[in-house]
């Protein structure tokens, strides 16, 4: 099955600027049995991980982390972009592949010493990632693991996450070498 998922990921080049080939992943949510298969996946792993707190990153995180945490019967959090969230949030710099961004959650978003879970769609880099727990890590909490569909393995993101947080252990399903 996971070929098939690998299949159903178009790579647009020149996305969003030229030398970038975009991984599009969704024609995978758009077929029933992939998106099972890949939200069937990365529950099985989180559950592992005995989180208490389901975090997704903007925007094709929230895809699978919201599944995933009602499947765990978790609630679930999330990281906007700075200036898209109504109430009092925590913000820190999410330089990425493209941009300087910020991310931001609620202040109340996570609790002290809660075991976070982070979903995301994919790994570059790993500075969107290392944003992501560093801005749980601010709101008290321990991230516990971080999950993405993709990862483009060629970037050294991986590394780039461990480098910085040694702890926390990473489930890519689909590596991309080039």
């Amino acid at each position: 099955m996971i070929e098939k998922v690998r299949e159903k990921i178009y790579e647009v080049k020149d996305f969003p600027k030229p030398g970038i080939g975009f991984k599009d992943i969704t024609p995978v949510v758009q077929d029933a049995a992939c998106f099972k298969y890949v939200v069937d996946e990365m529950t099985a792993w989180a559950e592992k991980k005995r989180p208490d707190l389901i975090v997704g990153i903007e925007s094709r995180g929230f895809l699978f982390a919201a599944p995933v945490a009602h499947r765990l019967g978790l609630g679930m959090s999330i990281i906007r972009k700075k200036g898209k969230l109504p109430r009092k949030a925590v913000t820190v710099r999410a330089p990425n592949e493209y941009a300087l961004e910020f991310f931001e959650m609620h202040e109340d978003s996570v609790c002290l010493g809660q075991r976070v879970l982070i979903i995301d769609d994919l790994i570059a880099t790993g500075s969107s990632s290392r944003s992501a727990i560093e801005l749980v890590q601010k709101l008290g909490g321990e991230t516990v693991g971080f999950a993405a569909l993709v990862e483009l393995a060629f970037l050294k993101g991986r590394e780039a996450i461990l480098q910085a947080y040694p702890e926390v252990e990473i489930l890519a399903l689909i590596k991309y070498s080039e």
